[in-house]
């Protein structure tokens, strides 16, 4: 079976699609000629031709709107907001048009669009291409909100979220597009090749969204994790030397309730980590829920690991970033509890 890194899953996922589907075009800032800033639709124009693949002015609020009427009228647009920090102009129409169409017109119109971005910190961009506003996009009803970790859930995701009759916001985690990241930003690069995620299946296949993968067995304690965060708690659990359980929840909307509650019940801790801010951060809502559905099998307080209430400092990207130290210190917490 070949390799890939998340790149080229991602980039293989979008060329399946397209030749099954002649209603599925790709478009947005440099996504056409130059295959995007990251290269994930590299190739696309040249295979699909020029009107399945586009460039798109510098206007997030314009692409978001184009691929509304799009959808409306039986396409099925995948486009790209070239960093995540720039999805902001674009978010009334998706508040406002892409999560309320099936609502407004009682499901006799659906949305069937993917809205693509990289997303989160790790490459020293600074504060305007490392944030993770995830959760801006969970508290909207009507969205989907889908994150992969590996290659191989990458590409399965996203054809299953192109496929999808209903709005996806596909978040991609840059720092680990070429290779897993297990926090020590002092050591070499993990290439994908490496790890056996990154085998990835020739053709079609579907990772189905709204279920989560138990990416390690254990009964000490739960990890709750999404995108690069994933790699950087397997990472900890290991080097503690603890016999954690680590879930990778893949998709935030709708989520796997069911993985979570059986994990908690069976270890009564519950550690939760997103790259996000702490305040009103997705891992509040997990755990909420994780104290709601599980309050008399807990053994210790639910602990967090997150990012700072801040803007992503440049300067002091790995003081801000949620690494292996943080994660130390809060296993200990949440065990000596």
């Amino acid at each position: 079976m070949p390799t890939m890194n998340m790149i080229q899953a991602l980039n293989d996922a979008h060329k399946v699609m397209m030749a099954r589907d002649e209603d599925v075009v790709v478009f947005g800032e440099d996504a056409g000629y130059f295959g995007g800033v990251f290269r994930v639709t590299e190739g696309l124009q040249k295979q699909f031709g020029k009107t399945r693949v586009f460039d798109a002015p510098i206007s997030e609020g314009g692409i978001v709107a184009t691929a509304v009427g799009m959808a409306c009228y039986g396409l099925k647009p995948v486009i790209e907001i070239q960093f995540a920090d720039y999805i902001y102009p674009g978010y009334d129409q998706i508040v406002s048009e892409v999560a309320k169409i099936r609502y407004r017109t009682a499901a006799e119109w659906t949305m069937p669009m993917v809205i693509r971005t990289p997303y989160g910190g790790g490459i020293f961009g600074g504060q305007t291409h490392s944030q993770s506003p995830e959760s801006l996009f969970t508290h909207i009803a009507g969205l989907k909100v889908v994150i992969p970790s590996t290659p191989y859930d990458a590409k399965g995701l996203l054809i299953a979220a192109i496929e999808d009759p209903d709005p996806v916001v596909f978040f991609e985690p840059k720092r680990i597009y070429n290779g897993p990241f297990d926090g020590h930003h002092d050591r070499p690069v993990t290439p994908w090749a490496k790890h056996p995620a990154s085998e990835v299946p020739q053709g079609h296949y579907t990772v189905p969204i709204g279920k989560a993968a138990v990416v390690r067995e254990g009964s000490d304690l739960t990890v709750l994790a999404y995108g690069t965060m994933v790699h950087v708690a397997l990472a900890a659990v290991a080097e503690r030397g603890l016999d954690a359980e680590v879930i990778d929840l893949r998709t935030l909307v709708p989520l796997d309730l069911d993985t979570i509650q059986k994990s908690v019940k069976k270890t009564g801790r519950c550690l939760v980590v997103h790259e996000a801010p702490r305040t009103s951060g997705f891992g509040a809502e997990l755990v909420a829920l994780v104290q709601e559905r599980c309050f008399y099998h807990l053994e210790a307080p639910v602990e967090r690991v997150t990012g700072w209430d801040t803007p992503y400092p440049h300067a002091y990207e790995w003081a801000y970033f949620p690494g292996p130290k943080r994660m130390r210190h809060a296993l200990e917490k949440v065990m000596a509890d």
